[in-house]
């Protein structure tokens, strides 16, 4: 009980009539007769193909005989990589140990890292790579993707950024990445980290991810005192990023750069949290640097973070805010003699607005500072203190 079975046994009490028996092999006459000129035909003329579609793609026949299957495993990624692959090179921060009885000592490898090859004269390549791996060498050298060695010049190099811009000899460099642009990237986009992990032992390392994240604002503290001396603006992708990474290229799904590699959070409870400089941040950055060997900023004199890091609450509770303001950066802290300080700002103050124009956030404030002003003009301020609008003007300074 419980089970079906479609295969009925005949009834040994019934009989077919005659009638029926004839009726039964006049119809299989026919179907013989259709099967011999319609169906064998169509059999006999694909059969050969058949057989032959199956050798083509490795198919093993009864014999147990078989083909080796080729298989085309071109993709876009692979031939974007295979166009961005040569401009991107390693970096070897060469350095001397300070040994009063060998001065003529041979530097030995302190650092190493990624750069890539963003432009190309008649006479030199030039490379942006990070600051911090270049700092503190003696000799650079360049090591592009076909082990080819050339010694390259430090044309100047900026912490605040993390950015550096080296010179080498046009004559080995045949490739030179096309540039992109970071404002146009979305959340969810696409994006390959091309560099080299732990040294030249993974050289053109490449790993796919996603834009986890834009207009990211990281502290960074030089000195180790304690203290932010700058908030990093990146890029935040899941794309793998490792020590040696750094410099590297990050570049979207069309094989353009949009970010210079350049951290990530080093910590074992945290895992694809990658940070990436944003391009159309870091050119003018590296053309400055190529230019004059330096970057120099106007300069505020204040510690600032975004609005949107402190919570909800405290905009009313702590800063007083009006129920209108919605965004904005808040002062942390203000430099002694500084432009800021001779203007009158204090502790958590809250800047909404330069030159007339609305200041959400730290980026806002950066493009506006960096971008439109200049050493000596004067900036004309908005800021909220205790819930009260107030007015200042400050003439700026220069970021030493």
């Amino acid at each position: 009980m419980g089970y079906y079975d479609d295969h009925y046994p005949p009834n040994p009490h019934r009989k077919k009539s005659k009638s029926h028996v004839v009726l039964t092999l006049i119809a299989g006459v026919i179907l013989g007769v259709l099967f011999a000129t319609i169906v064998l035909p169509n059999l006999k003329n694909r059969g050969p193909n058949v057989v032959d579609d199956a050798q083509q793609n490795g198919v093993t026949s009864q014999k147990g005989t078989s083909e080796n299957i080729n298989v085309d495993v071109t993709s876009q990624i692979t031939s974007i990589v295979a166009d961005v692959a040569p401009t991107v090179v390693g970096i070897s921060n060469l350095q001397r140990s300070n040994n009063l009885w060998d001065p003529q000592q041979e530097a030995s490898e302190a650092a190493s890292g990624s750069g890539v090859i963003y432009k190309k004269d008649n006479k030199y390549a030039y490379i942006v790579t990070n600051y911090h791996v270049i700092s503190g060498a003696d000799e650079i050298e360049v090591i592009l993707n076909d082990n080819t060695s050339l010694k390259a010049n430090l044309l100047g190099g900026d912490i605040f950024s993390d950015l550096a811009v080296l010179q080498v000899d046009e004559k080995k460099i045949d490739h030179v990445i096309e540039m992109g642009s970071s404002d146009d990237v979305k959340v969810g986009e696409p994006v390959i980290a091309v560099g080299n992990p732990l040294g030249l032992m993974f050289a053109g390392s490449v790993t796919q991810g996603i834009i986890s994240g834009k207009q990211r604002t990281i502290p960074q503290d030089f000195n180790n005192d304690g203290r932010v001396d700058w908030q990093a603006e990146v890029i935040q992708t899941d794309a793998a990023i490792n020590p040696g990474n750094s410099g590297g290229a990050l570049i979207n799904i069309s094989g353009k750069l949009i970010g210079i590699n350049s951290m990530k959070i080093n910590e074992a409870a945290v895992e694809g949290i990658g940070f990436s400089i944003p391009i159309d941040t870091a050119y003018p950055i590296i053309s400055e640097l190529e230019k004059t060997g330096k970057v120099v900023r106007p300069y505020l004199g204040v510690e600032i973070y975004s609005l949107q890091e402190v919570p909800r609450q405290e905009w009313k509770n702590t800063l007083n805010l009006p129920k209108q303001i919605d965004g904005g950066v808040y002062v942390w802290s203000v430099e002694p003699f500084s432009p800021a300080d001779k203007a009158g700002m204090k502790r958590l103050d809250v800047i909404t607005s330069l030159d007339g124009k609305d200041v959400n956030d730290m980026i806002d404030l950066r493009k506006i500072l960096y971008q439109e002003k200049k050493i000596g003009d004067t900036l004309d301020v908005i800021y909220y203190r205790d819930g009260k609008k107030h007015e200042a003007k400050i003439k700026l300074g220069k970021q030493e």
